[in-house]
């Protein structure tokens, strides 16, 4: 399988998360206030996935699914050729999870995590929201640990970097801002607010370093229950 790469160039943030957990959301409010921020060039590219099932009235098969990853990562490198940075609501990854998750095939997670290299950061957005229904595209709120582990398990195992965003409205999104802030410095602009902020905390004092087992995250759900527990 070979899909389509994304042009060099653009700065590509990929969100991926289990099923209600708001990436969509997240994407597009991100995407606008990226815009707002620093005045680049920014999209979200939405997932694939849902105006598929949307078409067909179901899910896809098993061998449906390496072209829906295929067309999401077109649609990803088309944004990429046109825009300073690209906001991805899930990108190939996702589908190589629930390929693995429905069919128990894994046949597309190493190429999944070959493409994911070419995103400068991945949010992976934590359950800390209450499941909701939204027809074809949910299977219930017990396969949201399941997606979740995995996504984590795919990531660590293949050296990509990600940060988990947690929190409701404008805390995730302020969550999300934090994250992919230091990757804008180089393209900066003069005065923006973004860059305003990245520089009053960097002049703070230092935050005691600490490291987790489970993602590169030193903000996670565990560095918390680690602190909680000193």
């Amino acid at each position: 399988m070979r899909w389509p790469e994304p042009p060099h160039g653009a700065l590509l943030l990929a969100i991926v998360g289990a099923e209600s957990t708001g990436k969509s959301t997240l994407a597009a409010a991100l995407a606008q206030r990226l815009v707002d921020d620093t005045g680049l060039a920014c999209t979200a590219v939405p997932e694939v996935l849902r105006a598929w099932c949307d078409r067909q009235g179901r899910t896809p098969r098993q061998h449906e699914q390496d072209g829906i990853a295929a067309e999401q990562a077109r649609h990803l490198a088309e944004a990429c050729a046109t825009h300073a940075v690209v906001v991805a609501d899930t990108t190939p990854l996702m589908t190589a999870v629930y390929h693995h998750q429905v069919f128990g095939d894994d046949s597309l997670d190493a190429p999944a995590q070959a493409w994911q290299k070419h995103c400068a950061l991945t949010l992976l957005t934590a359950l800390d929201l209450p499941w909701q229904a939204d027809g074809l595209q949910r299977d219930g709120p017990q396969v949201r640990a399941p997606v979740d582990a995995r996504l984590r398990r795919l990531l660590v195992g293949a050296g990509l970097p990600f940060s988990v965003v947690r929190g409701s409205g404008r805390d995730r999104l302020e969550s999300a801002v934090d994250a992919v802030a230091p990757l804008l410095r180089a393209r900066r602009t003069p005065g923006r607010g973004l860059f305003s902020r990245l520089d009053e905390r960097d002049s703070g004092p230092a935050g005691r370093p600490w490291r987790c087992d489970h993602c590169d995250d030193p903000g996670c759900e565990h560095a918390l229950r680690q602190l909680a527990q000193r």
